[in-house]
């Protein structure tokens, strides 16, 4: 049987965009099956809210960006500052309605990389009903879950979450230990290795 570890993630976060790599290699690297969640960041309650951003504040978020694009860069994969701050549910919606219809990593994937091109705005339902389609959805159907259950759901798995010790993203949960960040990976790699027995 596969050992399962579960990961939370958020699309408008710029590190869990390029811990993507690291952590699908684990699949094959470490035979696991992953479980992706969905962590909607509350981003003015973790960098503070753009009018009372301090300037350490902006210090830090300038920084953040600089250091993500770095991971970007050696992965090739374009990572342009957000234009603003975002809400995230609409993705975080989509990505347990992909799950559900059986498309969830060309949904991932897609939604990862055009919104850190500046291709996509993921709290414009319109823009996510056609990138649903186009990867393989029903439109309609996501439309129906968005305006109805899906916030519901996505706020009790980020309570759920958080009462599991998760404060940001990515966070992997494995056997009830907690890894944050990509940075973690390895870590967490090496905690999925088998235990010798002496």
């Amino acid at each position: 049987m596969k050992k399962r570890v579960r990961v939370y993630t958020d699309y408008k976060s710029p590190y869990a965009y390029v811990a993507n790599r690291s952590l699908f290699e684990l699949e094959r690297t470490h035979d696991v099956e992953l479980e992706w969640l969905p962590y909607t960041l509350r981003i003015a309650e973790y960098l503070g809210s753009v009018e009372d951003r301090s300037p350490h504040d902006w210090r830090k978020v300038r920084y953040a960006y600089k250091d993500a694009r770095r991971f970007a860069n050696e992965q090739g994969l374009v990572l342009k500052g957000p234009r603003r701050i975002y809400d995230g549910t609409l993705s975080s919606a989509g990505m347990l309605f992909a799950q559900r219809d059986g498309f969830f990593r060309a949904y991932h994937d897609t939604v990862f990389e055009r919104f850190w091109s500046h291709r996509l705005d993921i709290d414009l339902l319109n823009e996510m009903s056609d990138l649903i389609a186009e990867v393989g959805g029903d439109a309609g159907a996501f439309e129906a879950y968005a305006q109805g259950p899906a916030r519901g759901e996505v706020a009790a798995i980020t309570a759920e979450a958080e009462s599991l010790g998760v404060f940001g993203v990515p966070s992997m949960l494995f056997d009830g230990e907690l890894f944050w960040g990509g940075d973690r990976i390895d870590a967490l790699a090496r905690r999925l290795q088998p235990q010798s027995r002496p």
